[in-house]
This record gives C-alpha cells, structure tokens and sequence, in this order.
C-alpha cells in the first residue's frame, strides 16, 4: 500500500505564514504537521512509501525537508507544476496526477497535509481490511450544530456504509464529519479516472466519495478523538494548545 499526502494548496488563509512556507510544514508540538501524520504511518506494516504531491512553489520546500528528515519509509515528492490557486488541480485531481505519475496500482491512503489528529490510524486501516472496500474517516462532533455549513457531513447505514454525504449542509442529517483521510481499494482508484472524465468537480475529494459511494460501497470509521482542520489562524492557535503531538 502506498500513503499519499496532498499537499499542493496555498492557504491562503494563512497568509503571511504561508505565503513561502506551504501549510503541512507549519510547526505544531515542535515539529512540522507533516512529520505527526507520517508518524502514523509506522504503525501499518504494509504501507512502503510515502508521496508528498505539492506545487512548483513549494517543491523545494518540502525537496529541502525531506534532506533533513529521517523517517522509516521512503518519501518521494511529486510536483503537480501548478503555480497558483487559480490553475490548481484540486484534491481529486492532484489525485490522479500522482496514480498516473507514479503508476499507483495498489490500495492507497490518502490524507491532507493539514490534518492533525489523535486517533490510530492503525485503527483505521483495520478497519478498511475487515469492510474489503474503500473507507473514510469520520469525526463523530456530536452535535448537528456543530457540523452545520462548516465540514462534509457524512450518514451511515447500521453497517457502517455510507448513505449519504453532504458538503457544508445547512441542515446536516448527521453530526458526522467527514476528515479528509481516506483509503481507497485498488479498485476503486480506477474509478477516479471515470470521474474526471464525467467532467465532476476535481477540487474536492468529498465530491468523489459521494460520486463512488452512489455505485459502490464505501464504509466511515467513526472515532471521537481530536482532530483538528488546520484552516485558519484559529484552528492552527487551537492546535498548537490542545494537540497532544
């Protein structure tokens, strides 16, 4: 299985911090983002390489990072060669870029740069070996309230199948938030190319799942540890305070 970080934003949100700095090597707990999911990585044994899709502005960056960086897996950077917000492939379609680049014919885990949390990701991947299909991973907010208009909102069956998937929903029918972590079937993966050429939305991995998960099974493993959406200056200050790195 290969890991795969997307990582080609340029949070803008986040400007001046970002501005020459790309999102996933902001520090939080003393080291960047990046090295806290790659951390979780150790913890799956069948997991033999790590892909970092960033963009022509940031390449070097993370080129430079991985020189310093001792890690137990392989780390190879693959560069989209957008060069800014307005010619950016998207979630999905950095996504294909880097399946078609690195010639991905394996299950693939795929989670944002910018995603901080504390449950197993060993969990999670159990999780998508007892389903035997694609799964995601959902924040239980607990509260619909809570999920209103902000997150993917995500409804399950009793099985755990997803029944439905909403993007920012005024009126939620879950208080389940989709995280942007995924892990997708080698099968599943061509399915993405399907979806591109249907001309849907690339920006959003959400829009695939919903799209994948009207004509295949696709599970959300729910957990209730932190997580944090490192999407503001807010969200980052709240990290950088409550997350137990």
């Amino acid at each position: 299985m290969k890991a795969l970080i997307l990582a080609a934003g340029y949070a803008k949100r986040l400007w001046p911090l970002t501005k020459n700095k790309p999102k996933p090597l902001l520090i939080v707990k003393e080291k960047p983002i990046v090295e806290h999911i790659i951390k979780h990585f150790d913890d799956i044994p069948e997991i033999d390489e790590i892909l970092i899709v960033t963009n022509e502005k940031f390449s070097l960056n993370f080129e430079q990072w991985t020189d310093e960086f001792s890690g137990k897996l392989p780390i190879k950077i693959i560069n989209d060669m957008t060069t800014s917000n307005e010619d950016r492939k998207g979630a999905v379609g950095d996504m294909k870029f880097s399946i078609d680049e690195e010639k991905i014919d394996d299950d693939l885990l795929v989670i944002a740069g910018d995603n901080l949390f504390e449950y197993k990701l060993a969990d999670f991947y159990k999780f998508f070996k007892e389903k035997k299909s694609s799964v995601i991973a959902c924040k239980d907010m607990n509260s619909k309230e809570e999920v209103k208009e902000k997150f993917g909102v995500v409804e399950l069956d009793s099985n755990g199948k997803i029944i439905g998937f909403e993007e920012k929903p005024a009126e939620p029918k879950s208080s389940l938030a989709s995280t942007a972590c995924y892990i997708f079937s080698k099968e599943d993966l061509k399915e993405i190319n399907l979806y591109i050429e249907a001309d849907n939305p690339p920006d959003n991995a959400g829009d695939f799942v919903k799209w994948l998960s009207n004509h295949k099974a696709v599970y959300g493993f729910i957990f209730k540890e932190k997580w944090f959406d490192i999407g503001s200056f807010e969200s980052l200050g709240n990290a950088r305070e409550e997350f137990d790195g």
